[in-house]
């Protein structure tokens, strides 16, 4: 059963209808406190929840929490499973709902809810010049916590080798901590994302780029998960680098 749309805004409202989209896969440990935590930072505030059928329970846990928290919606999928089609989905909907601005984040708590009001005011304060807000490790105040000396290496050695081969104009290329405003996903048509796994993050900022639209870093601080295992494998990481080269192919044969 796809989420219900929130309630009626009044025409008259100026305050931006905010949705924040959670991928999930095994987070039965995190993901209640993480959209309550979401939902008490302004009362217009909605989390969509979208989980490819954890075996922990995860959807289950929304599906009760969403009984007696409206904001909450939970879009549960058992088909064509993936962090990139997920993500799509979640998208798609949060557009569906109305958003105006669009936050997605991991939903184990290394992106933290305290940075999303600074996000959003990041997007408000351009008055249209910046389409997408990243949050940010690798920007001055920004800092990837409770990693050791090689992954931070790896880190920044994936992000020069994705900014090298894309051109795109920005530090954290890695960020899937990220502020959309509406008319950014409708331009960039993320209905039509390809991406299977997490090299949606990648897909989705180098047609950001290319559209020419505005692209800004927030600092956070970058934090290990609180509970539970990370899906990201090897396989995944290095499926998503090579997403990399064939988004710059297809971009030189005029197919993007």
């Amino acid at each position: 059963m796809p989420p219900s749309t929130p309630d009626d805004r009044s025409v008259a409202s100026a305050r931006p209808l905010v949705v924040c989209t959670l991928p999930t896969y095994n987070e039965a440990g995190n993901i209640v406190a993480l959209a309550r935590e979401i939902l008490a930072l302004a009362p217009d505030f909605h989390v969509v929840v979208i989980d490819d059928d954890s075996p922990d329970g995860t959807w289950k846990l929304v599906q009760e929490e969403s009984k007696r928290e409206p904001r909450l919606h939970l879009l549960h999928r058992t088909r064509d499973r993936g962090r990139g089609r997920s993500g799509r989905d979640g998208f798609v909907q949060a557009l569906a709902m109305g958003a105006d601005i669009v936050i997605e984040m991991d939903a184990d708590f290394s992106h933290q809810p305290r940075y999303i009001p600074e996000l959003i005011a990041t997007l408000e304060r351009s008055k249209g010049a910046i389409g997408l807000v990243l949050g940010s490790r690798a920007v001055q105040g920004g800092l990837d916590a409770d990693r050791g000396l090689a992954r931070q290496w790896i880190t920044k050695l994936a992000n020069l080798y994705i900014r090298i081969l894309l051109g795109v104009p920005v530090q954290d290329c890695n960020s899937g901590f990220r502020c959309w405003a509406r008319s950014t996903l409708e331009t960039i048509e993320v209905q039509n994302t390809f991406s299977p796994g997490p090299a949606i993050v990648q897909e989705l900022l180098f047609k950001t780029a290319r559209a020419k639209i505005g692209i800004a870093e927030v600092p956070i601080t970058f934090a290990n998960r609180l509970h539970g295992e990370s899906t990201l494998t090897l396989r995944l990481l290095l499926q998503g680098y090579t997403t990399v080269l064939k988004l710059r192919w297809l971009s030189l044969l005029g197919r993007l």
